[in-house]
């Protein structure tokens, strides 16, 4: 193998997994690498003519990265939102979790709100900081949420109505975004929305494995 054949190889395998990269900060300087690369694949044919293009491509993943390196730097959190972000935002960069915090707005409950309606599309996303939930679904009591998860998760990226009724169990601190926000925002920003979907299907988990615990009669084998 030549040195220009290797060369293009790595140019061609670099590029590959950027495009593939999930996180963002990943993509541009696996994009800075065949921008290198370039830089050494045309100087040797091409001389000074040769590199131009590889060095422009090399200064935009340098900045682009940069910038989000300065960000999760600068991403500052409060109590709350620090528990949230080491919980269910536990797969987003700093950065990445203060923006999508910025989505939402904190708000006190009240015992006894009524955050989902079991029938009803669930507009919003919920986060409990403090406190908890209960979860009845045709009357029944199925389920509680405790405090440091999510609620609404099931539905508020489609249009499912959402199967049973979340009510606050005590006065509560809680983050609220809109769906049609969330939404906007994760559609905009693929990596986050992939980072909390993985969130989201394991809360769902968690919560679906205390349903049963909960149905379970007392003394019934595992």
């Amino acid at each position: 193998m030549t040195p220009a054949l290797g060369l293009y190889i790595g140019i061609f395998a670099a590029v590959l997994t950027a495009l593939i990269a999930r996180k963002r900060l990943t993509s541009h300087i696996m994009l800075g690498i065949p921008g290198a690369l370039g830089l050494l694949y045309g100087m040797v044919p091409h001389g000074m003519l040769g590199i131009t293009l590889p060095f422009l491509i090399l200064i935009v993943a340098g900045v682009q990265a940069a910038s989000i390196i300065g960000a999760n730097k600068a991403a500052r959190f409060t109590h709350e939102e620090q528990e949230m972000f080491e919980g269910p935002l536990q797969g987003l960069a700093r950065g990445q979790a203060r923006r999508l915090i910025d989505q939402g707005v904190w708000i006190d409950g009240r015992s006894g709100e009524v955050l989902i309606r079991e029938g009803e599309p669930a507009a919003q996303l919920y986060y409990l900081a403090s406190a908890g939930a209960q979860v009845h679904s045709r009357g029944n009591l199925v389920g509680r949420i405790e405090p440091g998860n999510l609620v609404g998760e099931a539905t508020v990226l489609g249009e499912t109505a959402a199967i049973a009724t979340v009510t606050l169990t005590a006065p509560t601190r809680f983050w609220c975004a809109q769906g049609k926000s969330l939404n906007a925002y994760l559609a905009a920003n693929p990596d986050a929305r992939h980072a909390l979907e993985h969130s989201f299907n394991v809360s769902l988990r968690e919560k679906l494995d205390a349903m049963n615990r909960a149905a379970t009669p007392p003394g019934t084998p595992a």
